[in-house]
């Protein structure tokens, strides 16, 4: 028994540790469903269409926690194209608005995670109030 206690211990902290770093708000992206289910404190409170790379682009696949946020981005790569409401999560990738509504639910963007200008507007809210470190942006196929 005595062997087992630093085992034991070393594995509650572990235990604690990952809570402690648990996400508040995460974004979880299906590129095969083209949907965004979005998770505050614990509770979905929506799942909504979204937009990745088209053909001959690629959305990466992974998990990450926000990095930056801009309200109003113009993109340095696509034309100044607007970017509303962006949540940075890797390098140049972003969750953002568009304008392009129509072709939400299907494979159009670049490489970033398109939303309707009002998703995008409450994700972006929701990431500004709970803070950068406690928002997740997962992407799977």
């Amino acid at each position: 028994m005595k062997k087992l206690l630093p085992l034991i211990a070393a594995s509650l902290m572990l235990v604690l540790a990952q809570a402690a770093s648990a996400a508040t708000l995460t974004a979880n992206v299906s590129l095969s469903r083209q949907t965004m289910t979005v998770m505050h404190r614990g509770t979905v409170i929506g799942t909504w269409p979204v937009s990745t790379a088209r053909r001959g682009k690629v959305t990466p696949t992974g998990s990450w926690s926000a990095k930056w946020l801009s309200r109003h981005h113009r993109s340095s790569r696509y034309n100044n194209a607007p970017m509303p409401y962006s949540i940075f999560y890797n390098g140049n990738y972003a969750v953002h608005g568009t304008y392009q509504t129509k072709a939400l639910g299907r494979p159009a963007s670049s490489g970033c995670v398109r939303l309707a200008p009002a998703h995008a507007a409450r994700l972006f809210s929701l990431a500004k109030a709970e803070g950068l470190a406690n928002t997740r942006i997962i992407i799977r196929h």
